[in-house]
């Protein structure tokens, strides 16, 4: 049998949760601080000693000192080789492929080699997301774990693994793909992903070309002065579902990439975000213009910065020929944070898309409830909603005005 390579093996440790595969197997485990407890398989306890930290996805038995990685749990529990605890581990992958080393693209001076790398990093993180139960829980809490996005809009993950996809740094060719991921962004001079613990969205543009990286750190305990919203170094680029803006010619305009997806899974697929309540760029601008929008609903905050910038953002569309509305959410929220508020988020996100104002009404407006003046021309119908990644979710509101 052919020799596992250690990068595989490596991307497996860190791939797979221990606590799914633990429960997998009909274990009861058990959450105990930010660790979990289950009975040991190893030695006779009627209480649990057995601990699996998600951190580290590792676990330790303090009555019998047993303790290892998601494999050495699968060959120990269930009596299995290596290869054939590799293949079963495989399989739990479902659509992630075999850990391959990712090779160097031939000139990473040239846009299409770039592009060509930029993919196989979107493409990584998205499968990782599918099998990261903290990203889903990120998810599940934002309530954005809608199985459409995710798989439309390539969602992803950066769990700090990516690293094990790669040939050995003492390889010519694992020297050389580090040098060109850190060139595009994805690493950073230090060999860590630049994205590290971030839910990570990319913006593609129509000719598939990925124009950026959003990453959204999804950790609550982070050392001070670590941002929680990152992008790729350098201009922001391409516009976020810019299909929308062909299909509709009436555009929901979002401040963050969050607050779009909002709208999205309420039903609202004539939807877009800004790069930031300042980062509607000459790009987004001329592509308003291409492709025909006639009207923008502009859908940021309800605070002094998401008005200021609503009415600098309306004076330029105005004089664009583009008629602008101001969506008025209840005092102090965003478009996320009112998702996670309502009982109902197709009625509540109509509520107020039908109720957007004129901009010359709603910019110092902060109502306690939603006001109900129409727009004209009457927006589009949202969609059906559709399942959630995993039924039962309680979502809990944020408590804090953060994305």
């Amino acid at each position: 049998m052919a020799r596992i390579p250690e990068s595989e093996l490596q991307h497996l440790k860190a791939a797979i949760s221990l606590v799914e595969v633990v429960r997998g197997q009909g274990r009861k485990v058990v959450k105990r601080g930010k660790d979990w407890v289950v009975l040991c398989p190893f030695h006779q306890e009627n209480t649990p000693s057995c601990v699996i930290s998600p951190d580290k996805n590792l676990y330790h038995c303090f009555g019998c000192d047993a303790g290892g990685s998601v494999i050495d749990w699968v060959m120990k529990t269930e009596g299995l080789s290596l290869p054939h605890a590799v293949d079963k581990l495989r399989r739990e992958l479902g659509s992630v492929p075999a850990a391959e080393p990712l090779p160097p693209v031939a000139d990473i001076a040239n846009e299409q080699e770039q592009q060509a790398l930029l993919h196989r990093v979107t493409e990584f993180y998205h499968h990782t997301l599918l099998n990261a139960p903290e990203a889903i829980a990120y998810l599940e809490k934002r309530r954005l774990n809608h199985p459409e996005l995710v798989a439309q809009f390539r969602l992803g993950f950066a769990n700090r693994t990516l690293g094990y996809r790669l040939p050995s740094s003492k390889l010519k060719d694992g020297a050389t793909v580090r040098s060109q991921l850190q060139a595009i962004g994805v690493m950073r001079s230090s060999g860590h992903e630049h994205l590290a613990g971030s839910l990570v969205v990319p913006v593609i543009d129509f000719n598939g070309q990925v124009r950026e990286l959003y990453g959204r750190k999804v950790g609550d305990r982070l050392r001070a002065g670590t941002p929680n919203h990152l992008y790729l170094p350098g201009p922001h680029g391409g516009v976020w579902n810019e299909p929308a803006l062909v299909a509709s010619k009436s555009v929901i305009l979002c401040e963050s990439l969050i607050d779009a997806m909002s709208f999205w899974v309420a039903g609202y697929r004539n939807v877009t975000a800004a790069y930031g309540v300042n980062g509607f760029t000459d790009e987004m601008r001329t592509a308003f213009i291409r492709h025909g929008v006639k009207q923008v609903l502009i859908a940021f905050d309800n605070d002094a910065a998401g008005d200021e910038g609503a009415v600098k953002l309306a004076e330029l569309l105005a004089a664009d020929g583009i008629t602008p509305f101001r969506v008025v959410f209840p005092a102090g929220m965003d478009a996320n944070e009112y998702l996670c508020k309502v009982s109902e988020p197709e009625q509540a996100f109509r509520a107020v898309v039908e109720g957007a104002m004129s901009m010359g009404e709603a910019v110092s407006t902060e109502p306690e409830s939603v006001p109900q003046r129409k727009a004209a021309p009457q927006p589009e119908k949202p969609s059906q909603p559709a399942a959630s990644l995993a039924a039962g979710v309680v979502v809990e509101a944020l408590s804090n005005g953060e994305l």
